[in-house]
């Protein structure tokens, strides 16, 4: 059965995770998306491979797709009372891929 990958991947991870996918015979589809909460600019790639397949390219995306810590602004923690937030910057985790595997109906290429 066919199968598609959705993956949601930071865009400094995306050049590598696309080539790798590539050099290795996956077909890719780009998307340029934003994440909702750091905003930050992500990609969503997707990915279309048989079933057999599956492993190996989630496997490439691990691989490619790290986290790491990143200092945003700390934003405003009202909680409905109007507090601010202390003034120093929050260290986040970012990166790393969200994955969604679907099964695909019907495939046409025209």
């Amino acid at each position: 059965m066919m199968k598609m990958i959705m993956a949601i991947i930071s865009d400094e991870d995306s050049n590598s995770v696309i080539n790798e996918l590539g050099q290795n015979g996956f077909g890719v589809t780009r998307l340029c998306s934003t994440g909702g909460f750091l905003r930050a600019g992500n990609t969503t790639i997707m990915v279309g491979t048989d079933e057999e397949k599956i492993s190996e390219a989630i496997e490439i995306i691990k691989s490619k797709c790290k986290t790491r810590k990143k200092a945003i602004p700390n934003l405003e923690m009202s909680g409905g009372m109007g507090v601010m937030g202390a003034a120093y910057p929050l260290e986040v985790t970012v990166g790393g891929a969200t994955l969604f595997v679907l099964n695909v109906e019907r495939f046409e290429k025209l």
